[in-house]
């Protein structure tokens, strides 16, 4: 068992090192092409920091015997455990101007999306229905995945109009080296979550906690350590709009991931198979990110001590998920 839990740390820590390297490389990039920090957040380091969730996913139900629940609870999971390091990031922000307020407010849009996508995902995990297929491949995952990309393209030209709100930094390297790091990279995280998978199912089944738990909770909290590791070095920046930015693009782009996910997993529609305690999790990215928008907008006189929507309530709440789903977990 130590090896294991040695083994789902080394291969936690690759990943965090190969993603804080390629989130450089992606602001980098940014800089150099001249997208700015706001869209870096939503599109190059949501995706960049979402790569674990993918690779992990598509191994997982590549496994023998398959692991569907891992897979989608990694993807729900790390939805919440993002809004839980915002939240958490926020509460320990010593600026004056907390990322979680009225001044992120060009990211309502985003977050909506993000409500919205999670919202048809646990949808289609309580709808199950057979004939809802393509193919192989569920029409659950297909919708949320034009979805997606259509809602991309509205968020990409509702941030292009409002141009960009941070100061640019020097890029830290060329545009070619930018490009190889961000390749090399990649091909790191790629290769550590290729051997996540099935550690983190031999932990679950050493300790009898089960793949929707240990999806939930163990393998999404790994691979939202680089969003982690990088909406902390966007914050220590200054660069607020890229730090949330990246939380709530990677919260959009893990529910695209069950698409591909999907095309992967050839026995069944993924989301047909899908544990209904992922509905749970579902809901309450929803009532999160739902509170995420409410302090966005919210501009009030005075403040209220817990029962402001601001980070703290981010934090209860997913706190409170967290433990609801330990005790779902064990009497499923």
């Amino acid at each position: 068992m130590a090896a294991l839990i040695g083994t789902f740390l080394l291969l936690a820590a690759v990943i965090v090192v190969a993603g804080l390297f390629l989130a450089k490389c992606a602001d980098s990039i940014a800089s150099l092409t001249g997208i700015g920090r706001t869209l870096a957040g939503l599109i190059l380091l949501a995706a960049a920091t979402s790569l674990p969730e993918l690779a992990v996913d598509c191994k997982a139900v590549l496994m023998t015997p398959p692991a569907p629940n891992l897979a989608v609870g990694a993807l729900v999971g790390s939805s919440l455990f993002n809004l839980l390091i915002l939240g958490l990031l926020d509460l320990l922000n010593r600026r004056s101007t907390k990322m979680i307020s009225p001044a992120a407010e060009e990211h309502i849009l985003s977050a909506i999306t993000s409500i919205m996508l999670t919202a048809l995902v646990g949808g289609f995990i309580m709808l199950q229905n057979p004939a809802l297929n393509i193919v192989q491949v569920g029409f659950g995952s297909t919708i949320v995945f034009v979805v997606y990309v259509l809602s991309l393209r509205m968020v990409y030209l509702d941030q292009r109009h409002r141009g960009a709100t941070d100061e640019e930094e020097e890029a830290e390297m060329k545009l070619r080296a930018a490009v190889l790091g961000y390749l090399a990279a990649t091909a790191a995280i790629f290769v550590a979550a290729n051997f996540l998978a099935p550690t983190a199912t031999q932990i679950a089944e050493k300790t009898g906690l089960g793949n929707s738990f240990v999806g939930s909770t163990f393998v999404a909290l790994t691979t939202s350590l680089p969003e982690f590791v990088t909406t902390l070095a966007a914050l220590r920046m200054g660069a607020l709009n890229m730090a949330v930015g990246n939380i709530v693009g990677s919260n959009n782009f893990n529910m695209a991931i069950l698409f591909p996910v999907d095309i992967v997993y050839r026995k069944s529609p993924l989301l047909q198979v899908a544990s209904q305690t992922h509905v749970f999790t579902a809901l309450v990215v929803i009532a999160v990110s739902s509170v995420l928008v409410m302090a966005m907008v919210y501009r009030p006189k005075r403040k209220y001590l817990f029962i402001e929507p601001d980070a703290t309530a981010v934090v209860i709440l997913s706190f409170s998920a967290i433990v609801v789903l330990y005790f779902l977990s064990k009497i499923a």
